[in-house]
């Protein structure tokens, strides 16, 4: 008899569901998109019932012809939403993307008080990050302040409809700013700068959490942060790996089996699952800034993978062209809202060829900047390799740029939905189900010697533009 699991990843701009067999293969999928909105600048919001209806329409698509053994969900982290008791939306869901509180987060980010709160939550002040947002509403919306019953992030208002509890897995609480990442609890602290108190959030529980569904006799598991799932997903929790990811934004993400606290409040920690952590450093700047110089700077009808050809064109280093691709202000390593992109370095001499490859390359710092801290050893990095995922795994001269500028191997294994499969995974520990999925390598990039002290030398002033620039 075959048994089939559904993981239910519910990401920024659309809903997967995908039904799983015991294998790891893929036997049947849903996919359900909505908008974000943008109804003042720096807001970026959505829509509840539009992500709720977009979860149950994918649920009831694939589960048609299956009994599945349990479903179990992966969600983009942190999103609030206020509700009053009834379990009303009071607010639209404010993205992880909204910069609306940006200044409340710069003021708390260089006060002392900000300091403390990284220190026990291991998640840097910033304009993302759920507390900031409650502050800004406490600041800026004091009625739909005073009338929440409770702050919750979009999976926990899509698990209340579905099972009547508020919960929250310790993986997505983890993204909040609110949980003290030792002993994953709320922090009284933070709560009290904040105003509200423990029973205005969700109930903190396990990612193994399981519930049935009130209208269906579905089993549900808790699941938790996408991120986090994806690193299991791909394999990259185990020792020896570390999972870099480039899609819109980008991220590299180190398994450790307890909290990492970086001095300078630089790079962000979460938790997982048991006694299972990830390290880790996201950024805003990944493919959108190809996107950004093909469509605004190029203006070129060239798809993407023939802008990629063009720039092979181009030497290593690009000639001395460095590319600092903060258009979107940036997260990790800096965590500065307000950053700028910033050209260094640019000739007559250089080309169409060279402006591509040097953002692929500033992308590519911008991520090894991030490795230099949560590996701040060369020769511990040359023992770990690189899993790599998301769009720009499509790509050969991409990965094996990646492979050249970290001086790492990458893998790049068979195509898997890695946080909706990592979700099932969680639910196999859950009930102890045993799986011989090993994942399949389909590539392997190994550094090419030739291009290291090039790219050693354009990484050194890459890392020195941003703090000599900031201030102008």
């Amino acid at each position: 008899m075959n048994h089939f699991y559904i993981g239910i990843d519910i990401g920024t701009t659309s809903t997967k569901a995908m039904v799983f067999t015991q294998e790891g293969k893929v036997i049947n999928h849903c996919l359900k998109s909505y908008e974000m909105y943008h109804p003042q600048p720096d807001w970026s919001v959505q829509k509840p019932l539009e992500i709720l209806t977009a979860v149950l329409e994918c649920i009831d698509n694939v589960s048609v012809n299956i009994t599945p053994q349990f479903i179990s969900f992966s969600s983009a982290m942190q999103s609030v939403i206020a509700i009053d008791k009834q379990g009303n939306p009071l607010t639209d869901i404010i993205l992880w993307a909204d910069n609306r509180a940006s200044d409340l987060a710069n003021k708390l980010k260089e006060s002392e008080l900000g300091k403390e709160f990284y220190k026990k939550t291991g998640l840097p002040i910033h304009t993302f990050c759920p507390m900031t947002k409650i502050l800004w509403l406490r600041e800026n919306e004091p009625e739909i302040y005073a009338k929440t019953y409770k702050f919750i992030g979009v999976k926990e208002y899509i698990w209340h409809h579905l099972t009547g509890e508020y919960v929250i897995d310790s993986s997505m609480a983890s993204g909040t700013g609110m949980i003290n990442i030792e002993n994953l609890q709320w922090d009284s602290d933070i709560l009290n700068h904040l105003g509200i108190h423990e029973n205005q959030l969700s109930t903190i529980v396990s990612p193994k959490h399981t519930a049935k569904c009130l209208s269906k006799n579905h089993t549900l598991v808790l699941g938790g942060g996408d991120g986090a799932l994806a690193n299991l997903g791909t394999g990259a929790m185990q020792k020896g790996r570390m999972s870099l990811t480039i899609g819109t934004s980008g991220a590299v993400r180190l398994p450790i089996d307890k909290p990492f606290i970086d001095d300078k409040m630089r790079t962000q920690c979460y938790h997982l699952v048991d006694n299972q952590y990830l390290t880790l450093g996201a950024i805003n700047n990944g493919a959108v800034i190809l996107q950004w110089l093909k469509e605004s700077i190029l203006q070129s009808s060239e798809s993407f993978e023939e802008l990629l050809e063009n720039a092979q064109n181009a030497p290593a280093g690009s000639n001395g062209l460095i590319f600092v691709p903060y258009l979107l202000g940036e997260r990790a390593p800096i965590w500065d809202a307000s950053a700028q992109g910033t050209l260094l370095g640019i000739t007559i001499n250089h080309t169409k060829a060279h402006l591509i490859r040097a953002t692929l390359e500033g992308i590519l710092f911008g991520l090894l900047s991030i490795t230099e801290i949560l590996i701040p050893d060369k020769r511990e990095r040359h023992k770990i390799v690189i899993m790599a995922s998301g769009g720009f795994t499509k790509n050969n001269f991409w990965l094996q740029l990646a492979a050249d500028i970290f001086q790492m191997n990458v893998v790049v294994s068979q195509e898997i939905e890695s946080s909706a499969w990592g979700a099932v995974l969680i639910g196999f520990m859950t009930f102890g189900i045993e799986t011989n999925y090993q994942g399949i390598v389909e590539k392997t990039f190994t550094p090419n010697l030739e291009n290291q002290l090039i790219y050693q030398e354009n990484f050194r002033k890459f890392n020195k533009v941003y703090e000599a620039l900031k201030d102008l």
